[in-house]
């Protein structure tokens, strides 16, 4: 049986792990088109309900990445210049790159090698694979491949996002709000190492032309965000890895699968990152995708 995964992000690793485990016999393959040390964004966030359900589910893999996790019993608003906790709601983030580093290792374990810096343009590329698995994220090649089958639709939010990182501390997931002259900001942040933290930058789309984002560059972008954040960040600066502005891509599948062709994480539908649950969608409990038989298979 063969089965190609595309994608090596989160959703591909873990899937090729638990395939290759449940199936050794299974010729598994995985691509991505990135190299194995790439990645967009900072730390990624579990709610304590989705560690519970890993830890049941698969506890050497539970027991791999808890380590590495900083976590938290509660959330904070600060709008106004007030601080307002709200507790009983546990968290825990680890970063991306570690996360993947950890998932990677993890594949390894059952003999799963994924294939880095190839690109595939048509899955006919990919021969006669039983399965087909598009884990290639939100411009998937897979989705749109079958985008009417599938019942897809990609809706582009308004608000602009980037996202940076920085060596504040913080001690919980926080929403800082903060109206300037420019108009209205808001940061999503939280940190996923004892020293490191997620910053998100959110803006409206009239505070987006007011401050004139569109036309500075990734550290002109930095620096005014530093100084709107100044208060929160105290004296530390934000980091960049590829913070540019972004709208937050909607995407909707009203099918999971059609014929030999399976959607997972990102490629099938996005959670905000507002919400924290997108890596939990992509390595979450899902009904198991019935693979096709072959003839002579």
């Amino acid at each position: 049986m063969r089965i190609a995964i595309l994608g090596a992000g989160p959703a591909g690793l873990y899937l090729a792990y638990l395939i290759k485990q449940r199936q050794p016999k299974a010729d598994v393959t995985v691509i991505e088109q990135n190299p194995a040390d790439a990645t967009f964004g900072f730390g990624v966030v579990f709610s304590d309900r989705a560690l519970e359900f890993l830890r049941e589910d698969d506890p050497e893999t539970y027991a791999a990445i808890v380590p590495h996790m900083e976590s938290w019993a509660d959330i904070a608003i600060v709008h106004r210049g007030e601080n307002v906790v709200i507790d009983g709601i546990g968290f825990a983030a680890i970063g991306r790159l570690k996360l993947l580093q950890l998932l990677q290792a993890r594949a390894r374990s059952v003999g799963v090698a994924p294939v880095y810096q190839r690109t595939i343009k048509r899955l006919d590329e990919l021969g006669d694979a039983d399965l087909i698995v598009g884990a290639d994220g939100v411009n998937s090649l897979a989705r749109r491949s079958r985008q009417k089958e599938f019942g897809a639709s990609v809706d582009l939010l308004t608000n602009r996002f980037a996202w940076f990182g920085t060596t504040k501390r913080f001690e919980n997931l926080t929403q800082t709000f903060v109206e300037t002259d420019l108009g209205f900001f808001n940061a999503h942040h939280y940190r996923y190492a004892p020293a490191l933290s997620t910053f998100i930058v959110e803006v409206d789309q009239a505070t987006f032309v007011r401050a004139g984002f569109e036309h500075m560059d990734e550290p002109e972008t930095r620096a005014l965000c530093e100084k709107v954040f100044a208060p929160a960040l105290g004296k530390h600066a934000l980091i960049s890895n590829n913070s540019i502005w972004r709208q937050f891509p909607v995407v909707h599948s009203e099918r999971w699968s059609v014929d030999r062709l399976v959607l997972v994480g990102d490629a099938l539908h996005t959670a905000h990152f507002s919400i924290g649950s997108g890596t939990r969608l992509a390595m979450g409990r899902s009904p198991c995708p019935t693979i096709p038989a072959r003839k002579g298979a």
